[in-house]
């Protein structure tokens, strides 16, 4: 994994705007209409090819393929993986329960979407027979960025980590949530052996261990969601002992919506089981204004050496662009939080694809966002290294 050495790198959490077509397209694949692949083929491929131009152009340094052949970050799984059926029925969050004004705003945006709170569930054993899909998506990501070399400093592949999964498509078949954990665990490995073989990084998209704080454990006690938190580490490190620490990212966040987020789980609580991944990076949501304080628990939980920090330093939730100077404020943060600028790399809080046909960001916003998070990057590192 690439560090800060010269200067402050940029990188981004993985989904990236897909074109109008992309998502229509998508989504009915999704829903099981016909759809002719050759045409799915060439927009995905193009979608690829556009995200890789734009990151480059706004000065990103690890960059990936925008996650553009997934209807969704983490529901693109039933549609490799054997097991899953039917429709999962998620429970409200806590903002949509507090907050039903807003709740009603929200669902008014009447957005044409993949399915986001009623994937399949598990229906039977989970299995991961075919990995052509996954085999495909890294072939055309590096045929699409090769050329490229020399204008980015690494690459990097998103994937579902277990828990997300679990607590997403919904158990309807194991006899616990730990026993189906470590299924979707088992089974995903395979995936993430795959994309670390061919030489990119491997990030897990975790939003489980934050996030499901106000969703499927929200009735629950901290202590309790702090121990799920514990089982989905667990999981975790046993889906990659054969990766490298050194080669992952963790991704975790707070939801991907721009709601009151005032019932969310303190991060001072998740560090210390976020420190037990075997993993080389955090990427952590800290640009929310709900969150940004939160850098402070860095100094009573200090980050292990071992350990790369990816802060978002851009909000993925609003239109604002923000001004490279705040963005040069974030980053410097940052490294006073961790004490050392080598092991800071600037990034966004989540995604601007999160899932097909949920677009919260303008895509020429979100590219001017990535440039502004350049801008910044520069600025910093202008004061952190003198020159």
């Amino acid at each position: 994994m690439e560090r800060s050495e010269d200067r402050i790198l940029t990188t981004h959490t993985g989904s990236l705007p897909r074109s109008a077509e992309l998502e229509d397209l998508m989504i009915r694949k999704e829903r099981g209409e016909q759809v002719a692949e050759g045409e799915l083929d060439r927009v995905v491929s193009a979608g690829v090819e556009h995200v890789i131009d734009q990151q480059i152009a706004s000065g990103v340094d690890v960059i990936n393929d925008g996650e553009q052949p997934r209807v969704g970050f983490q529901t693109y799984v039933p549609m490799r993986m054997k097991g899953f059926g039917g429709a999962s029925s998620r429970p409200a969050f806590a903002d949509f329960v507090r907050y039903p004004d807003y709740a009603e705003l929200w669902f008014s945006r009447g957005w044409t979407t993949s399915k986001v709170f009623d994937a399949p569930e598990a229906v039977a054993e989970v299995e991961y027979a075919d990995l052509s899909e996954a085999e495909a998506e890294c072939a055309l990501f590096r045929r699409a960025s090769d050329g490229e070399q020399g204008r980015y400093r690494d690459r990097f592949m998103t994937s579902a980590a277990p828990g997300i999964v679990a607590t997403t498509m919904l158990n309807a078949y194991y006899d616990s949530h730990e026993s189906y954990v470590r299924a979707v665990a088992r089974e995903l490995r395979k995936e993430y052996e795959l994309i670390h073989s061919q030489g990119f990084l491997l990030q897990l998209d975790c939003p489980d261990l934050a996030m499901e704080r106000v969703g499927l454990f929200k009735d629950d006690p901290t202590s309790r969601f702090l121990e799920v938190v514990e089982t989905h580490i667990d999981a975790i490190n046993q889906a990659v002992e054969n990766v490298p620490p050194e080669s992952i990212r963790l991704h975790v966040c707070w939801g991907n919506w721009d709601g009151p987020h005032d019932s969310d789980v303190e991060l001072a609580d998740l560090l210390p089981i976020l420190y037990q991944a075997n993993v080389g990076a955090l990427s952590l949501e800290l640009a929310n204004p709900r969150h940004y304080h939160e850098y402070k628990a860095f100094e009573q939980h200090p980050l292990p050496d071992s350990m790369v920090l990816i802060p978002g330093v851009i909000d993925s939730k609003t239109n604002i662009v923000e001004h490279p100077e705040v963005v040069s404020e974030r980053i410097l943060r940052a490294v006073a939080a961790v004490g050392d600028r080598s092991r800071v790399i600037a990034g966004t809080d989540c995604g601007f694809g999160t899932f097909a046909g949920w677009t919260m960001v303008a895509p020429t916003v979100a590219w001017a966002k990535l440039r502004a998070m350049r801008e910044g990057a520069d600025l910093a590192s202008r004061e952190l290294w003198g020159r």
